[in-house]
């Protein structure tokens, strides 16, 4: 590292500090006291963008909001995270073999679509391979759904959701977590490194702008909410907080997914835990 970006990179407790207070009010993301390296990391290049002499400067902008784009983009640095499909499998496997035959059981005139959401969707591969799921499922019912299924993707970032809207990937991109069998019958390849995911997956998926923190109820009643590996970041009040508006976007009986390593933050009498051999999601009371 040369001694100019050195110095860009340098910032004091007081500028850290201030930092983190702009990413937890922006969305809800608690950075720890140990987290500057990661900041420092991150952010580098978006100081070298805005040509901005150092951490102080992007400070500034920020506190005074001068320029949206930088604010988005800074935001899209910090909780940009790392994703694959079918991440720890089992959430899939069961909502195609046990959620998905018991709602189509129950079809009638008045039930409407199944309706799942799969909030904080990052770059794509969640509601993808969700929708990836209902295909099959359909093909295996002779290519007919007793009920229509519509997904809602949701991400606090404009820049990611554009590319999981989008929907194209590199081959790195496309290779982690997806066989075969799947990129062949779900991609198309129209150039070299770029692989896009199908119509047919594709058209099922409304991808929104939201923020967490926010009120819910523009997104609609919904039977499942996948709502993986993002608690994780919040707070032990937000996240019971953001459990509670989950809840109420729920269908009576309606399923929530967590990730593996995260639980029910103070809201468990909101929900009922049932395993699903392996793994766990909660049913709503």
């Amino acid at each position: 590292m040369t001694e100019a970006a050195g110095k860009r990179d340098n910032f004091d407790q007081a500028e850290f500090d201030h930092f983190r207070q702009f990413l937890q009010d922006a969305c809800g993301i608690a950075l720890g006291d140990n987290k500057q390296y990661l900041v420092s990391n991150r952010i580098r290049r978006l100081l070298e963008e805005y040509k901005l002499a150092n951490f102080s400067d992007l400070v500034r902008e920020l506190k005074h909001n001068r320029n949206r784009r930088l604010k988005e983009q800074v935001i899209d640095v910090m909780t940009t995270n790392e994703t694959f499909w079918f991440r720890d499998i089992y959430p899939f496997d069961h909502f195609k073999n046990t959620l998905m035959p018991e709602w189509m059981a129950s079809a009638n005139k008045m039930a409407g679509p199944i309706r799942i959401w799969s909030a904080a969707c990052s770059s794509g591969q969640e509601p993808y391979s969700l929708s990836m799921m209902v295909e099959e499922f359909k093909r295996q019912r002779m290519g007919a759904l007793a009920r229509p299924v519509q997904i809602v993707a949701t991400d606090l970032s404009s820049i990611v959701l554009n590319q999981a809207r989008r929907g194209e990937y590199d081959k790195l991109s496309v290779i982690r977590g997806l066989s075969q069998e799947r990129q062949a019958r779900y991609f198309d390849n129209p150039a070299e490194n770029i692989w896009r995911v199908k119509p047919i997956i594709r058209d099922r998926i409304e991808f929104k702008a939201w923020n967490l923190l926010d009120s819910y109820a523009g997104l609609g009643k919904f039977d499942a909410v996948f709502c993986r590996n993002v608690l994780i970041y919040f707070n032990t009040d937000l996240k019971r907080r953001i459990l509670q508006k989950i809840h109420g976007s729920l269908k009576p009986g309606g399923i929530l997914f967590l990730g593996s390593s995260e639980g029910l933050a103070g809201a468990s009498e909101l929900f009922e835990m049932v395993r699903c051999d392996p793994g766990i999601m909660y049913r709503a009371k």
